[in-house]
């Protein structure tokens, strides 16, 4: 058929029609089946030859395509490595033929495309995809997803995950996590703005009540655990530890007193912390962050002994006894039966406060932080041996001292 036959039998073409198009058309009617590319078309292409700054590929239609220039460049050097003759790769055509009769193709581009089209799908489908975190910045995690990297707030972190968090920067809290595996699910796409949002939350089947239930179960009294800070109230802190809160109450904060948690805590702060107790019944966790902590009292006790003798002021009286400030912070109890030999109803009969007294110390208890005092027993013989061994000890320190002095004379 000659081509007058050909445009007969066409009818008269409009003269603004792609040529392209009329020359396909033309080609099919005829039976010619030829697969012309078209341009922003997504392709599977087989790598015909590599050399540097360019790669040719078959297209079909006995073509072949060309990736050069920038388009080459794009290309990430690990994955330009990785490319081999003969390997089947997925190309966009950038120009279906330029000034020179080739065609223009794109690796980095189709290589998106089928990328934004796996997402669009997922985020369709709500299935998860299994992946790996690559990265992390202030706000969340970096995971690679159909050859694009998508972002994992914060918030859509699972529980566990961010129950394993620890630190203040960002390299803290999620550094370590790069590397490890994660399932996600696509929660939001937009190409335009190349805006890939994920959560591994919406992944996870783990709920605050099951994560709490795992944790209750592994936990040990006397474990160690470094918590955060969650929330503050009259009667202590809460603390979540692994995922699960647990409670410091307000006399497990602090070996000072404290009237409110707030004196010494803040919410997000972090503490390390001490299991005391656990009730897996009622699933209640108790926490201490005193006990990991010197107690001072043991520290101001330990110049004391019992049988000692001391001066105190005395500055309360109660029906039951009387208190006595040995030092700054550190009191002890004259019980009532310890003022007098003689019976008396009530201390204000002997003592009264501001005065300033000698007293044997006769108990101290660490556990309860307790000091006992005693009036009556000051003149004791049943401290006279202590007593003359201090005394003697005593003279001696004076006496090492009046020496220092005349060598320091001399």
């Amino acid at each position: 058929m000659d081509s007058e036959n050909i445009q007969l039998e066409q009818g008269a073409m409009p003269e603004n029609e792609n040529n392209d198009t009329n020359m396909a058309t033309l080609l099919e009617r005829e039976g010619l089946d030829i697969d012309f590319p078209r341009q922003g078309e997504i392709r599977e292409g087989v790598i015909a030859s590599i050399s540097p700054g360019q790669i040719l590929v078959s297209i079909g239609a006995k073509s072949e395509g060309m990736i050069s220039g920038k388009e080459y460049e794009m290309i990430p050097q690990n994955e330009l490595a990785a490319l081999q003759v003969g390997q089947k790769i997925p190309v966009y055509i950038v120009n279906p033929e330029d000034q020179n009769g080739n065609v223009v193709l794109s690796y980095v581009r189709a290589r998106e495309e089928v990328g934004w089209k796996q997402v669009e799908d997922l985020m369709t489908s709500k299935q998860s995809y299994h992946s790996t975190i690559i990265g992390y910045n202030k706000g969340g995690l970096i995971v690679s997803i159909g050859g694009l990297r998508g972002f994992v707030p914060a918030s859509q972190v699972s529980l566990s995950r961010r129950a394993a968090m620890s630190g203040d920067t960002p390299e803290e809290r999620w550094g370590k996590m790069v590397g490890e595996e994660i399932d996600v699910c696509v929660i939001e796409v937009d190409r335009e703005r190349h805006r890939l949002i994920l959560s591994e939350r919406a992944a996870s089947t783990e709920t605050r009540e099951t994560l709490k239930d795992r944790v209750i179960e592994e936990l040990q009294e006397g474990d160690v655990r470094v918590g955060r800070v969650t929330s503050l109230a009259e009667f202590g802190a809460f603390v979540n530890i692994s995922g699960a809160d647990g409670l410091v109450h307000l006399s497990e904060i602090s070996w000072d007193r404290i009237q409110h948690p707030s004196e010494v805590l803040q919410v997000g702060q972090e503490v390390k912390v001490k299991v005391i107790s656990i009730d897996r019944e009622k699933r209640r966790i108790g926490l201490s962050i005193r006990q990991l902590q010197e107690d001072p009292w043991t520290s101001r006790t330990s110049k004391y002994q019992v049988g000692q003798l001391v001066e105190a002021t005395i500055t309360r009286l109660t029906k039951f006894g009387a208190f006595a400030r040995l030092e700054e912070d550190l009191e002890g109890l004259i019980h009532i039966s310890e003022i007098s030999e003689k019976h008396i109803e009530h201390p204000k009969e002997v003592l009264k406060e501001g005065d300033v007294v000698t007293l044997r110390v006769i108990k101290i208890d660490p556990q309860n932080r307790r000091i006992g005092l005693s009036l009556r027993r000051v003149d004791s013989m049943a401290y006279a041996d202590l007593d003359w061994q201090t005394l003697l000890e005593e003279e001696d320190l004076t006496d090492i001292d009046e020496d220092d002095e005349e060598q320091q004379s001399e």
